[in-house]
């Protein structure tokens, strides 16, 4: 029985030791960031010389190629672009103008919703008010919108802010957040969501029936700010038939009052835009070689995509930035990792993980593509996914690190339900401590790229961070630019992030996976809802 003991001993005491984190190189990394930071330098190229990164357009391109030349010049091996298929419209504009021109003459704050249409010169008319949130509205409403520009919605009710727009996470809310949640079903059911497609896809014969000269919303913001997104979606043959703009709140709420009061304000407006079909789309992907492990992969990413209200800086210049500024402190370091050292920027994310997905499914491991009824629903409520395939590759990856939520500094990581990463985690954060990274959460978090892998089986993981004014300022919003970013806090999740990819490129053994059950290998998983 002694012997027995003695050796669990010094098995536990050699795999404490196995995960015990490498100081040396920690400080390495501290040094290089901390004292020698190209981090800002990385976002200005990013978001002041490139600009907003719509996927499928010329912009997004140039920042494909842009970071792929500024990987290269870090000394980064293998960088390319890598393409995939599936995509659809490309789409972005060179111009918006609109005014009021009765009975007052004011410049309007407005931006053109994506793959929105140009108006072919400037076009004039008068405003109506319309409800379209069901077939009925629409059946009201014909015969009643051409030559007019809809209102689609009442003004915004604007209230005081009852809490600071910029946040940051205190031990409290840290350590409920360290609390596991058990998950919940979506507050939208697959019903609803079908139900949601179909009136879609009625809204746009409808406008192209009707003829309406334009479709303006409210943007969903205040003093100014104001949520950019599309108007229909990238898929052929679902953009909106006539010109479609985002308004400021406060200026779309003086329209409707105009309205509401018997008053006719005139408006005029002008969108150049282009489509292009069959867009080319990219992922961007580089390498640090590694030694006796170097068939190995880990890999660290972010999406370089956005929306084109701002220049995508929080989301996600800011995550971009912030790994090619990890594996810039790697190669800068110049001591070799074991396992090779994989970064991605990905397309597509904010039309569904498109680039990710494609990514995996190339590499890692795949599904049957889809009906066409089950593709058009989000992938949460898509039923009969078929077998998964997997890749030989699928047994070289270590594991894969994410960041996507702004530009606050990292606080810790979702362990995804993965229990047996929780104590390497926790080994791998005692030294980042004094930097306030503290948390390792078995929850999962979704919208964003690391449930592409998760959802084959690998281990996939997005950092928490600390939530600033992303969602109250600049999520999708005019206001997503180089200004919002926070210099400290890039280069403390750069410092995080380099360390958690050091860690996991040199331990003994790779991550720790999930089992995948037998209805992830043969279907519908069991966590999809029913």
């Amino acid at each position: 029985m002694k012997t027995a003991t003695a050796a669990l001993l010094l098995f536990t005491a050699t795999a404490f030791a196995a995960e015990s984190p490498d100081l040396t190189m920690q400080t390495r990394i501290r040094q290089e960031e901390f004292r020698n930071s190209k981090v800002m330098d990385i976002a200005s190229g990013l978001m002041d010389f490139v600009g907003e990164r719509l996927t499928g357009s010329p912009n997004m391109k140039r920042a494909n190629e842009w970071t792929r030349d500024k990987l290269t010049e870090f000394g980064l091996s293998n960088a390319h672009l890598e393409p995939w298929s599936g995509f659809g419209k490309g789409w972005s504009f060179e111009y918006v103008s609109m005014r009021m021109t009765s009975p007052d003459v004011v410049q309007l704050s407005a931006l053109p919703r994506a793959w929105t249409p140009s108006t072919n010169g400037i076009i004039r008319g008068a405003p109506v008010k319309v409800k379209m949130e069901s077939k009925e509205d629409l059946e009201k409403n014909k015969g009643k919108l051409s030559g007019k520009f809809v209102l689609l919605g009442d003004a915004p009710d604007m209230k005081p802010h009852e809490k600071a727009q910029y946040q940051r996470y205190d031990e409290k809310a840290l350590t409920d957040l360290g609390q596991y949640e058990i998950p919940r079903r979506p507050q939208v059911t697959r019903e609803e969501a079908i139900k949601r497609r179909a009136f879609f896809k009625a809204v746009l014969p409808f406008l192209a029936e009707e003829k309406p000269l334009a479709v303006i919303v409210p943007g969903t913001g205040d003093y100014g700010n104001y949520h950019v997104q599309g108007a229909g979606t990238y898929r052929d043959a679902e953009q909106y038939p006539v010109p479609s703009v985002v308004l400021s709140d406060e200026q779309y709420g003086r329209l409707v009052r105009l309205l509401d009061s018997g008053k006719t304000p005139e408006l005029e407006l002008e969108v150049r835009a282009q489509t292009v079909d069959k867009a080319e789309v990219f992922n961007t992907i580089a390498e640090l070689p590694g030694t006796d492990k170097k068939n190995e992969i880990v890999m660290l990413g972010a999406h370089l995509d956005s929306w084109h209200g701002g220049t995508g800086a929080t989301d996600n210049g800011a995550g971009s930035v912030v790994v090619m500024e990890v594996m810039r402190i790697l190669k800068a370091i110049g001591v070799p990792p074991r396992r090779t050292i994989r970064v991605a920027l990905w397309s597509g994310e904010e039309e569904g993980l498109l680039g990710s997905r494609a990514y995996v499914s190339e590499h890692f491991g795949s599904r049957p593509e889809p009906s066409p009824e089950e593709r058009d629903l989000p992938s949460a409520f898509r039923r009969n996914l078929g077998p998964l395939t997997l890749k030989p590759e699928h047994a070289k990856l270590a594991g894969y690190f994410n960041l996507d939520n702004g530009t606050g500094k990292i606080r810790g990581v979702y362990a995804q339900e993965n229990a047996a990463v929780v104590p390497i985690f926790q080994s791998w954060l005692e030294s980042l401590k004094d930097l306030g990274a503290t948390t390792v959460t078995m929850r999962n978090t979704g919208g964003t790229d690391h449930l592409s892998f998760d959802a084959v089986g690998l281990p996939g993981f997005q950092f928490i961070q600390d939530p600033l004014d992303y969602s109250e300022r600049t999520h999708h919003t005019n206001y997503d630019v180089y200004e919002r970013l926070q210099r400290d806090d890039l280069m403390q999740a750069a410092v995080v992030m380099a360390t958690f990819v050091w860690e996991a490129a040199n331990r003994p053994e790779m991550l720790p996976r999930k089992p995948l059950t037998k209805a992830d290998m043969e279907g519908t998983p069991p966590s999809a809802p029913r």
